[in-house]
């Protein structure tokens, strides 16, 4: 099955005022929408939301922090949701980054590699129904049994950027989930899972064909982003260390505006896919080409085209028709 997925709530809206458009994604060609909890929404209650406004519709969540709630929390929540969604709903977990554990939610950010598998591993069981004593390397469970386990316990994708974690990913879960990386990218990352396991990627598309417009803003995104410590990691991994360097240098130096500055254009068109839809919907498939399972297009709002009709303009009923506007 060819999966293209959508990411909620839309950049332009509250999830409150998505249900006409969430409704709409089956029949454009939608097969999954994808969460994400940084500042905005949680994780989990848009995705409760879409699974009876789009019952066709495969949900997950990408991700959810390992160590800002208890594994018992955890646990939890994804019962919920594979009870609202069964077998529809997939769980993406992942160790997230200082800032987000840390600084706004009063949690350790410490051996995140060993706290992604030791939840991984507690949530297999938990959410087969078992009845959870364990001690992991960073923490541990005496005696938690879901009140309610699933029917069927969802699947559990990680967020992995580097060999370490996409090998856990391939060993002991269910898929991996990527992001800011370039078509290209794609076949370093899948030589690491290998042929079978499921990747899944954000990707962040512009419809514009103003490219100075769209690289200001991406170099804007790519800034906070690239400068996490993972995320300059995974680019020094791809290859783009030197490429990247100047940026990292100015960022260090508390120049900010240098720092966007050294970002070259080819970093910004590699990483962001922009053009007219028809371009974009084409390099869209040049990922999936090159190994990706599952695309999760982010549509970024430039003022040119309205949020509901890029949505519209990039599914991939649109290849083949002309939805109404």
């Amino acid at each position: 099955m060819k999966r293209w997925g959508i990411t909620i709530p839309f950049f332009d809206r509250t999830m409150a005022e998505s249900k006409e458009l969430v409704t709409e994604l089956p029949g454009l060609g939608y097969t999954d929408a994808w969460s994400a909890e940084v500042s905005g929404t949680d994780g989990f209650v848009p995705l409760a939301l879409a699974a009876d406004w789009a019952p066709a519709l495969r949900l997950g969540s990408a991700i959810i922090p390992v160590s800002t709630r208890g594994p018992g929390l955890l646990a939890m929540s994804a019962a919920t949701l594979a009870d609202l969604a069964p077998e529809r709903f997939v769980l993406g977990i992942g160790a997230s980054s200082p800032v987000i554990v840390e600084r706004w939610n009063a949690g350790e950010f410490v051996k995140p590699y060993a706290r992604t598998r030791d939840t991984l591993r507690f949530l297999r069981k938990a959410l087969a129904g078992e009845k959870v004593t364990e001690r992991y390397e960073t923490f541990e469970v005496k005696g938690f049994r879901l009140e309610r386990a699933p029917k069927v316990p969802p699947k559990i994708v990680l967020a992995a950027l580097r060999p370490r974690m996409l090998g856990l990913a391939a060993r002991e879960a269910d898929g991996a989930i990527t992001n800011w990386l370039s078509p290209q990218d794609v076949r370093t990352v899948r030589a690491e899972l290998g042929p079978e396991t499921e990747l899944i990627a954000r990707l962040f598309v512009c419809v514009s064909e103003d490219a100075e417009k769209v690289r200001k803003l991406g170099r804007r995104m790519l800034a906070a982003y690239l400068t996490v410590p993972v995320y300059a990691a995974f680019h020094d991994w791809l290859g783009r260390g030197e490429v990247l360097r100047p940026m990292h240098e100015a960022w260090a130096a508390g120049d900010r505006k240098g720092a966007l500055d050294a970002i070259p254009d080819e970093v910004v068109d590699a990483l962001i896919v922009h053009g007219d839809a028809a371009t974009c919907r084409a390099r869209i498939e040049e990922y999936v080409a090159n190994g990706l399972t599952t695309p999760v297009l982010a549509p970024i709002a430039t003022g040119e085209v309205p949020m509901a009709q890029a949505v519209r303009d990039l599914a991939p009923a649109a290849s083949t028709s002309s939805p109404a506007g």
